[in-house]
């Protein structure tokens, strides 16, 4: 059964207040950390989602759980991010997703319905990780769509 995605407070203030702000946009939510050696590889596919989808809606938004600032931010050096950064040193949002293990990924809708959960990254899965986010995309654009027409006459 769908569930709504957890609200939390965001820390980008392009971004709007809270992850619910969000609604009209998918969300690519994925949580990280600079010990996680899949990471690496998930930064640079996040960087490229950003430039493919960005423009059509999708907002990716990376939740760093490191507790000392530094580790992140020296992750971010060698790794630089195209997309949105938030830190979560206490783990709160993280608790809220049940978070289980990092990297770990969740594919929110338009409608701020939480619909695909990725643990882990897998290179050999991002054809799926991409149908997924196309599909997303295309249903918010099918809703504007109906939305922008309104009731008929």
């Amino acid at each position: 059964m769908a569930q709504q995605a957890p609200d939390f407070r965001l820390s980008d203030p392009a971004l709007g207040q809270q992850l619910s702000d969000l609604k009209g946009k998918v969300v690519y939510l994925d949580f990280w950390a600079s010990w996680c050696k899949p990471c690496r590889h998930s930064f640079s596919w996040m960087n490229h989602l950003q430039s493919e989808y960005g423009d059509q809606g999708l907002v990716i938004l990376a939740v760093n759980l490191d507790a000392e600032p530094e580790l992140a931010q020296g992750f971010l050096q060698r790794h630089p991010a195209s997309f949105h950064i938030q830190f979560d040193p206490q783990g709160k949002i993280a608790e809220q997703y049940q978070l289980l293990g990092m990297p770990s990924s969740y594919l929110i809708d338009a409608n701020g319905t939480l619909r695909h959960v990725h643990q882990g990254f897998f290179t050999d899965k991002q054809p799926v990780y991409h149908q997924q986010i196309k599909t997303l995309l295309g249903e918010r654009y099918t809703g504007q769509l109906l939305t922008n027409m309104g009731a008929p006459k």
